[in-house]
């Protein structure tokens, strides 16, 4: 499956899921970057800071059916249980789903302008993997692009936020366990290296004549695996996707970009990952006779999760029968953005042989009604306290 934020299919997926809020009853909003809030009849909102849950429904390019989505459905399909049912709450319950978490235009770019506004200048240079603006992307959805600068909520403004997921790795799998709690998320990096030299035909142009930057980023690349390995046990890097200017099998190019991803659960060694990125980039180019050019793209630091909610989690699944156990996520998730600004607590369900970012990324559907059921207690949970309290 391949659903780029703001594509056709983005665009088909946001159609299904006005018809669904028609059919339940509930409240559709999309605010200027295209993030959806799904709300409960209006009738039957209480007036205090509500609850959310939820996730995101973009995938990478020729990714799996349950990242993202899973956590997605589950909290819309709590809002339709608890309209159905009737069920009285001292706070709201809303289902958000952020757009691009993804990272097409910018590492989760909707919850990230869910903490801080994107000024003007920012968002007019975003462009996603295949070059387009994202404020084009945006105005092809029919929407004003000036709007996606003012979408950031204050501290308070929401009770609290979780968020249901395939684990995405093998630990919950491998340990027969039902839920995971997740105590922390990993801090995320992303940039590139572009090296520079000189443009020439291919046929003509004697070798040690050439100034070509791929020999550059091809030493480059091949430092990677030390680069991270010298920031720290726990730290990855990634280079998906590589471009050569202008592209031709018959010209040598006189640009080379390498687009990586970066991270490790502890900040300093994130700060020494890009360190050692912009150091092994400069030795490289200077090696083969180019220039080199560091650009960062976004650094999301890594966050521990709330305690209390891990606690709720936990005696929730305890209560329905569940194992658990407590792990850290090595992937990047909204919620990290969402804890700045709310307590925040993540549920793992188990992925069939840690498999994700691929077609092969599964989870049975007893695992998602599993974790869905957790995620509704607890959200009801939350949502049945006084609003005065906490």
């Amino acid at each position: 499956m391949s659903r780029t934020s703001f594509s056709p299919a983005d665009q088909q997926v946001r159609e299904w899921l006005g018809r669904q809020c028609t059919s339940y009853g509930l409240t559709m909003h999309t605010d200027g970057i295209g993030n959806i809030i799904l709300g409960l009849p209006q009738a039957a909102v209480p007036a205090a800071s509500p609850v959310w849950a939820g996730s995101h429904l973009d995938s990478v390019p020729e990714g799996g059916r349950f990242d993202g989505i899973v956590g997605s459905i589950a909290a819309l399909e709590a809002l339709r249980v608890i309209a159905e049912r009737g069920i009285p709450l001292q706070r709201p319950v809303q289902a958000v789903i952020f757009a691009d978490e993804e990272g097409n235009y910018h590492h989760l770019l909707g919850s990230t302008a869910m903490v801080a506004n994107y000024p003007w200048a920012e968002l007019a240079q975003l462009r996603g993997r295949d070059g387009d603006r994202l404020v084009d992307a945006l105005a092809g959805m029919g929407w004003d692009p000036a709007e996606a600068t003012g979408t950031a909520r204050q501290a308070g403004d929401v009770h609290a936020f979780l968020e249901l997921h395939i684990e995405q790795g093998p630990v919950l799998e491998a340990a027969g366990v039902d839920i995971g709690i997740v105590t922390s998320i990993v801090g995320l990096g992303g940039g590139q290296v572009t090296f520079t030299g000189r443009q020439d035909h291919a046929g003509t142009t004697p070798m040690r004549q050439r100034l070509d930057p791929m020999p550059a980023a091809g030493a480059f690349l091949a430092q990677l695996p030390a680069i991270a390995a010298a920031a720290g046990d726990a730290a990855v890097l990634t280079c998906g996707l590589i471009e050569a200017e202008p592209g031709g099998t018959n010209v040598v190019p006189h640009q080379v970009t390498a687009h990586l991803d970066f991270r490790d659960p502890h900040p300093q060694a994130l700060a020494s990952l890009e360190q050692g990125i912009i150091e092994a980039a400069s030795a490289a180019a200077e090696a083969h006779g180019v220039q080199s050019r560091y650009t960062r793209h976004s650094i999301t630091r890594p966050v521990p999760l709330d305690p209390v909610l891990q606690d709720e989690l936990h005696l929730s699944a305890k209560a329905q029968g569940l194992s658990t156990t407590t792990l850290p996520s090595g992937a990047g998730h909204d919620s990290q953005n969402m804890a700045q600004i709310a307590p925040t607590a993540m549920v793992f369900i188990p992925s069939r042989h840690g498999r994700s970012h691929s077609p092969a990324e599964h989870s049975s559907w007893a695992a998602i009604e599993n974790g869905a059921n957790v995620l509704l207690d607890v959200l009801l949970g939350l949502a049945s306290a006084e609003a005065g309290r906490g």
